[in-house]
């Protein structure tokens, strides 16, 4: 009588450590495809985020009052401050800042306002002439 009893026993046993095998390969299955999916997501359009801020690098000069300063591998950082923009020279030439874009076409963007239009800007390059103040900026740069 005891063998019958142990049988039930033993084989409700092996159903809940089945069930529970099968509940955690689900689990771990599912864990991985969550992981893939988020790894993989596609990345945002860069129209939606500030995608121009960083550095620049190229052909830079400044000119006012005959100092002029001319740079074959110049660099400018792009930074940003609430709504405007801030472009910092090295070279001793004077930063840009305070400026505004307004979208021109996809992913490009142009300054706009009173004395510091002239730049145009996108994720790979960024182009710049800009009077201001009897001084002269420009800049044909690339990421």
């Amino acid at each position: 009588m005891e063998i019958l009893l142990a049988q039930p026993l033993y084989y409700e046993s092996y159903i809940k450590n089945y069930t529970m095998k099968k509940t955690i390969q689900i689990f771990g299955m599912l864990m991985i495809a969550m992981t893939i999916m988020v790894s993989c997501k596609k990345d945002k359009d860069p129209a939606t985020t500030d995608f121009f801020i960083g550095t620049y690098k190229g052909d830079v000069s400044y000119n006012k009052d005959n100092n002029k300063i001319v740079s074959s591998d110049g660099k400018i950082t792009v930074s940003k401050v609430g709504e405007t923009y801030n472009f910092y020279f090295g070279s001793n030439i004077p930063d840009i800042t305070g400026v505004k874009f307004e979208k021109k076409s996809d992913n490009s963007y142009v300054s706009i306002g009173s004395g510091l239009t002239g730049i145009a800007i996108d994720a790979s390059s960024l182009k710049m002439l800009v009077i201001k103040d009897g001084a002269t900026w420009t800049a044909d740069c690339k990421r």
